[in-house]
């Protein structure tokens, strides 16, 4: 009988400890997306309610969280992984278009990212705002992702003799600043443009910071 014995496999209904545990955190975080993007909001959401919505307990939403507050976190983080991963697939694909083709496929490939759900807009503009200091300093570290590929891009362009050589960081947290605007106010509703228009304005507005009027290309990087 001994010979017939198995050791613990950790699997239940053909899935793994760590694989229930990842589809669990899963539904908590779609369930998120829900509520905080959407009705009632972060603000005005519970862990029954939560819980509820992702079909799962209390007890597992404290196996997989502390609080609220880490829900929230994880999903501004996701919604910020999504759009970054676009952006990094469109540049991989623009990598041999001039400059005016390639920040057009950059913004383009944003946009479309964090307007094709109203709820991401709200969670990474709106409801990640003043909860605490901890994700101020974590909102304020995606920004400055953001600033960092701005920023790596035009190094780039100078590179390439596309664009005028400069310090681009305050520029680029300003604009940043600038897209973060506007593309709230689209989604909203209080912008009367297409999403193509808004594309265009922001590709216009990058391409006069990295090509402003004075600026000779003669004169090289």
């Amino acid at each position: 009988m001994a010979g017939r014995l198995r050791a613990p496999t950790g699997r239940y209904g053909g899935r793994s400890a760590e694989e229930r545990k990842a589809e669990r955190r899963a539904r908590f975080l779609d369930a998120a997306l829900r509520l905080f993007g959407g009705t009632p909001g972060y603000r005005a959401t519970t862990v029954a309610a939560l819980s509820e919505a992702a079909g799962l307990s209390t007890r597992q939403f404290y196996e997989e969280f502390r609080t609220l507050e880490d829900v929230l976190a994880a999903l501004h983080l996701q919604v910020n992984d999504w759009a970054e991963q676009a952006v990094l697939a469109a540049l991989a694909d623009a990598g041999g278009l001039p400059l005016a083709d390639r920040v057009a496929t950059i913004f383009g490939a944003y946009a479309g990212n964090v307007t094709a759900d109203p709820r991401r807009i709200r969670i990474t503009f709106v409801e990640i705002v003043g909860v605490s200091p901890r994700l101020e300093e974590q909102r304020l570290a995606r920004r400055a992702r953001w600033v960092d590929l701005l920023c790596a891009e035009a190094a780039a362009a100078v590179a390439r003799g596309e664009a005028a050589p400069r310090d681009y960081r305050l520029a680029a947290t300003a604009f940043i600043g600038s897209v973060n605007g506007l593309l709230h106010d689209f989604s909203a509703g209080w912008v009367d443009a297409t999403l193509d228009e808004v594309v265009g304005e922001l590709v216009r507005q990058l391409l006069g910071i990295l090509r402003p009027a004075a600026w000779d290309p003669g004169t090289g990087p």
